[in-house]
């Protein structure tokens, strides 16, 4: 039995269980599986109602479950899932630049977003949007997810058919390629990465430090590199601190003086925001810049006063 007539065969089965384990959060795309129903709609060996249902069907359920994970566990739901991505340090604030920006829109373009898809559903529920409200938008996102790809399968129904044929003839060639591209590309991220983390280990500042440097009166800027909506769900801050986001250093930098030390938080994992912030300093001539080991968690971990800010925008 070829790889197309399985797919016909079993084709709604193996739909359900890949877009399933995506939405609980596996990095398993399901894109693929959707357009080949696509195909198989245009081949007429799936209905329409199947291609269309099913990712729906699947994708709900871990959904809601995520969504009141969120309105539970708060942001450390959102830290546990970016861990199970590639780039966990940008998981978090892309998804607040887009849930910002967008609100509950964003939920009807989310499934095409990789990483967004998974962590939009908790946090709709930390912001505290109704449930049915994200119910509508995430049900309407899923169908236009499952629509387009199923469209871009339909249309190119014969060449794809084809494609998997050629598949199956080449299908040990094939496999072998793919696994070498997957596994340089993983092994590349994570040398990155892992570059990146220890030049970030040899520049932070401990909050102990921090602390015993402000209670000596030392001329010491503390900087909140938080997105406004981490803000406006954590409003926190350190004493005197200011916010400064990463995406206002081109019109803001001025604003942060040169002649002291500059510590800079967040609460994103690895305190990579603040990382980032500090390199971008830098670059525009702010050279005494470290980020605050551990961030916000770890100065509160210590029981050190805090502030709550009124409005999460910039303050002083």
């Amino acid at each position: 039995m070829n790889t197309f007539q399985f797919l016909a065969d079993h084709g709604a089965s193996v739909l359900f269980w890949v877009v399933f384990i995506e939405q609980i959060g596996f990095p398993i795309p399901a894109i693929p599986l959707l357009i080949a129903a696509g195909a198989l709609v245009g081949a007429g060996k799936m209905s329409l109602a199947t291609a269309l249902l099913v990712p729906v069907a699947a994708a709900l359920p871990p959904d809601l479950a995520w969504y009141y994970l969120g309105r539970i566990k708060g942001g450390k739901v959102l830290g546990f899932l970016c861990r199970l991505s590639l780039e966990p340090d940008s998981c978090v604030r892309d998804t607040e630049n887009l849930f910002h920006r967008y609100g509950p829109r964003g939920l009807l373009l989310a499934k095409f977003i990789p990483g967004f898809n998974t962590v939009a559903p908790p946090l709709a529920g930390i912001v505290g949007m109704p449930v049915a409200t994200f119910a509508l938008y995430d049900v309407a996102g899923t169908l236009i997810w499952a629509a387009v790809s199923a469209g871009v399968g339909a249309l190119f129904s014969n060449q794809l058919e084809q494609l998997v044929g050629l598949f199956d003839q080449a299908g040990g060639l094939v496999i072998g390629v793919l696994l070498i591209g997957l596994t340089g590309f993983i092994g590349y991220k994570f040398y990155y990465r892992q570059k990146f983390l220890r030049h970030l280990r040899m520049a932070k500042i401990s909050v102990d430090e921090l602390k015993q440097r402000l209670d000596a009166g030392e001329a010491i800027s503390v900087v909140d590199v938080r997105h406004p909506l981490s803000l406006q769900l954590d409003p926190d801050t350190i004493p005197g601190a200011i916010n400064f986001t990463l995406e206002e250093i081109e019109h803001r930098h001025h604003e942060i003086p040169r002649d002291r030390d500059i510590v800079l938080y967040c609460t994103c994992p690895n305190e990579v925001s603040s990382a980032r912030t500090a390199f971008l300093l830098k670059k525009k001539g702010i050279h005494r810049v470290r980020p605050l080991e551990g961030g916000l968690d770890a100065w509160r971990e210590r029981q050190y006063p805090v502030e709550r800010r009124v409005n999460a925008g910039v303050g002083g």
